[in-house]
């Protein structure tokens, strides 16, 4: 279309008012052909000049980004594009790159539609190009929602597996209370029976309370046993999206902080300086954090129980909480180490394992919570520890493709300064 409208362009003069008049109703169709098929189009695509202020706008790029105007508002209002998007960091993303003229440049979010699903979108800029000069940007956006809930299918599929060894565990438990709710009903009809076959009287109240209060116990048991189970297995309804873990954390240690203090505990932290995002679930990850807060807590205050009360009146924090961030090897590393009573090897092989607790009133399952929510996440999580030392756990959760190319970027402009 482009050569034929340079032949027109230079014979335009040689034409008569009809030939004008057809050539412009060809063009007018040609034109409407083309705006057919870029509004027809599944994946987003938004033109803005150099300025960064909007030439066009299709459908599919309306209904996806995060706008507070239409497209023909936009264009009336003569601002910069990335002005209209509500989304804080992806209305940073495109600011960063009109100021600093950065193109083919990807990067991932999530937004929300008006039912309140979350969706995910890739967002792509490339430079437009006009007779071999940049004269704006062409902006791609890709909806992997998709994409991304086959991944976490395929995962959940996957640990489904682990169940087995569960499924076994919870059986073993059944079986002994099952068993002494068989002995003590067995004894208590052996004395009914005994009873009739004899004077016919009833055994002494007492007596049969004492096996009947027995059964009780055996059941509720077995109840606590169910619902623990039902709580290990169920599937966990992670709704993942793009989150910086680092600020969840800050927000966190501000919340714990008082706590950890009036029990002579300090908290010391080093983050990453510059946080990707991970594909997470903000409500899951705080259950995790805080389990893990829960537990260094408990164990620096088991060691140094005798020492809170000598220096109940001092200012010694003889309690460490350490929290570290980094990232490594396209890896996202959380490690929390303490210097509470530590556990054995015995302890530390079996600490993730459903209902395996050392505290008396533990169920065993705030660790067995934390390794399924992270591995929910494509992650893992370990555990180092010397008794009467202290403990270390390490969480590492990878990098999306994307964010890892961000990272790459920002290392590469630091060198070049």
């Amino acid at each position: 279309m482009q050569d034929i409208s340079n032949r027109v362009y230079e014979k335009l003069s040689k034409f008569s008012q009809g030939q004008l008049e057809s050539l412009f109703t060809e063009l007018h169709f040609q034109n409407d052909v083309l705006k057919s098929i870029v509004q027809s189009l599944s994946t987003g695509l938004v033109c803005v000049d150099k300025n960064w202020k909007l030439i066009e706008m299709n459908n599919a790029a309306e209904r996806m980004l995060p706008l507070n105007l239409s497209s023909e508002e936009i264009k009336d209002r003569g601002k910069r594009f990335f002005e209209f998007i509500e989304d804080g960091e992806m209305a940073a993303f495109f600011k960063d790159c009109c100021e600093n003229n950065k193109t083919n440049l990807s990067d991932e979010y999530t937004t929300q539609t008006s039912s309140g699903s979350v969706r995910f979108i890739e967002v792509t800029v490339s430079p437009l190009i006009k007779e071999h000069e940049i004269s704006g940007s062409i902006i791609l956006i890709q909806d992997i929602t998709e994409k991304r809930n086959q991944e976490i299918l395929l995962h959940r599929m996957e640990t489904l597996a682990g169940l087995t060894n569960i499924a076994a565990s919870v059986a073993h438990e059944i079986k002994n209370p099952l068993g002494a709710i068989s002995i003590h009903i067995q004894l208590l009809q052996k004395a009914l029976k005994k009873k009739r076959e004899g004077d016919g009287l009833l055994p002494d109240p007492k007596y049969a309370e004492n096996y009947l209060e027995i059964v009780n116990q055996e059941i509720e048991r077995l109840n606590k046993i169910v619902v623990d189970f039902l709580m290990a297995v169920r599937p966990i309804s992670a709704q993942l999206t793009l989150v910086k873990p680092d600020t969840i954390l800050s927000q966190f240690i501000d919340f714990l902080t008082p706590e950890f203090t009036e029990k002579k505990i300090r908290i010391e932290t080093e983050f990453c300086k510059d946080c990707p995002k991970l594909l997470i679930d903000e409500k899951l990850f705080r259950e995790v954090i805080v389990n893990l807060a829960q537990n260094s807590l408990a164990a620096i205050t088991e060691r140094f129980s005798s020492n809170s009360k000598a220096h109940a009146f001092e200012e010694v924090m003889y309690g460490k909480l350490s929290i570290t961030t980094y990232i490594k090897e396209d890896k996202y590393y959380l490690i929390f180490k303490d210097n509470g009573c530590g556990m054995s090897s015995a302890v530390k092989e079996r600490v993730f394992e459903p209902y395996y607790t050392t505290k008396a009133n533990g169920t065993g399952l705030g660790l067995a919570m934390a390794y399924k929510i992270i591995k929910e996440f494509s992650g893992d999580i370990s555990v180092e520890s010397v008794q009467g030392e202290g403990t270390e756990f390490t969480i590492t959760i990878p990098v999306p493709q994307t964010q890892q190319k961000l990272l790459v970027q920002k290392k590469s402009s630091q060198e070049d300064l």
